[in-house]
């Protein structure tokens, strides 16, 4: 297999894309770190290439699209998914009608949908031939004996199946018309940060996990025969960990040739998304995420911790006060997760508990108002207003409110609220006077007075009348 991922495939992606022509929305931060294999002797070392894709395009005033695509064992199928999926929404003119929320989240699905029908039918090609191939074993031949007598077509058709089984987890956001949608399948993640009437920041998931962990995947599967029991202990299904993605024609067309789903009535991996929307964008929407499995599951990894989406916020919270720009906080973020589980692992490594390497990571942030206070100029929109930046406080004090995300609840993230220029004032002694600038520290009392005197008398000097 490592022979197999070293070749990583005949497919090869275009250095030039359709999309690069498309403008780009300058509210959007890009953060990525490649997969690495710890090795021993410090050196590093990719595990495979760079598998991921992402999105962040205005197409127009009120119409922009982002995504995350997380692609396994190859790129093919998230390069296809990523141009496909774009193209979907560029020409599907939203932004040109009037559309209900039921609307553009049938647009959604049937995007989902029609890529991955147009995935499997750029995989004929691949199919002939590994057919072809499989007619030049000589019949009756086990494995292990056809690999000794005709090796050379037996690594092509390992080949062939490492290709056809390129699958991809997606993420994607849509605002149009200033809502949100949002749509999945697999394991990327999509956060919305907002804070309430109080300036508490809040995390919501607007994305669902298809994995093994999530009850109503597993009943799901059960409704189609497969015994969930030994599933509940596993990370797998057939040959990925996603209950849902695009692409993979081997886990779907032959899923039965898996043991752990050769009892299924039908295709147990779909590609149907979840889909949530329209979210009104107001001044209470501070900023979105959307994220490969790569970035949280490091996280979770190396830190223990069952409350994620909460660090990950207050990792970004952190990174808009230090950084100058909206892609200096996403790689900040994501350099501090592939720290974190490096150092994580080389304090496990003796005891071989561990698994040594990491997957890519792919972090697309999308500002609304959330401050930039060492940008030269913020990037704001016109759809949401521009708040002061929220002051966190110590957790000693008593103001606080709970953390929300659609799975778990969390802990608290306290803040003052900013409206309250006084309170701000006493609390965190900023200079700021009740009409948010800093109180004057020196008297130009006698320089307007004797202005105006001089100015009544006709004295003024020449060019000082301003």
């Amino acid at each position: 297999m490592r022979s197999v991922k070293s070749q990583q495939s005949s497919y090869k992606k275009n250095t030039e894309s359709w999309t690069d022509d498309l403008p780009v929305c300058k509210n959007t931060g890009i953060g990525y770190s490649t997969n690495q294999l710890y090795r021993e002797d410090g050196n590093p070392q990719e595990d495979h290439i760079y598998e991921d894709c992402s999105c962040h395009f205005k197409f127009d005033d009120i119409f922009y699209w982002y995504a995350v695509f997380d692609g396994h064992e190859g790129k093919r199928a998230a390069d296809f998914c990523s141009q496909r999926m774009t193209a979907e929404i560029y020409f599907s003119q939203l932004n040109q009608k009037e559309t209900t929320d039921e609307e553009v989240k049938e647009t959604l699905r049937q995007a989902f949908i029609t890529v991955e029908k147009g995935y499997m039918e750029s995989l004929e090609d691949l199919l002939a031939e590994r057919t072809s191939l499989m007619y030049d074993i000589p019949e009756g031949l086990n494995s292990y004996e056809a690999y000794q007598k005709v090796p050379h077509v037996v690594e092509g058709i390992n080949r062939l199946n490492y290709e056809l089984s390129s699958g991809s987890a997606a993420a994607v956001a849509l605002i149009c018309n200033n809502k949100l949608y949002v749509a999945n399948v697999g394991n990327c993640r999509v956060l919305l940060c907002q804070t309430d009437q109080n300036s508490v920041l809040k995390v919501v998931q607007l994305s669902v996990d298809h994995d093994l962990k999530n009850e109503d995947e597993l009943l799901r599967l059960s409704q189609i025969g497969i015994n969930i029991k030994n599933l509940r202990h596993s990370s797998r299904l057939g040959n990925q960990e996603n209950t849902r993605c695009l692409g993979n024609y081997n886990v779907k067309g032959g899923y039965k040739d898996f043991e752990d789903l050769t009892m299924a009535t039908q295709e147990p991996i779909i590609a149907e998304p979840d889909i949530h929307g329209g979210i009104t964008l107001d001044e209470s929407c501070r900023f979105l995420l959307l994220m490969s499995a790569g970035l949280y599951k490091s996280i979770e990894e190396a830190t223990r911790t069952d409350q994620v989406n909460k660090y990950i916020a207050q990792c970004v919270v952190e990174q808009f006060r230090e950084q100058a720009t909206l892609t200096g906080v996403a790689q900040a973020v994501v350099d501090k997760a592939v720290r974190l589980h490096h150092d994580w692992y080389m304090s496990n490594s003796i005891s071989h508990s561990c698994t040594p390497k990491r997957e890519d990571i792919t972090l697309v942030l999308r500002n609304f108002n959330y401050p930039l206070p060492n940008a030269i100029t913020s990037p704001t929109t016109p759809s949401v207003t521009f708040n002061p930046l929220p002051t966190f406080l110590n957790n000693s004090t008593n103001q606080s409110s709970t953390l929300i995300n659609t799975n778990t609840v969390d802990s608290t993230v306290r803040t003052i609220d900013t409206t309250n220029s006084s309170a701000v004032k006493t609390q965190t002694d900023d200079g700021l006077g009740p009409d948010q600038k800093i109180e004057a520290y020196v008297d130009f009392s006698d320089f307007y007075r004797n202005f105006n005197a001089a100015k009544l008398k006709g004295t003024l000097p020449e060019g000082l009348d301003f």
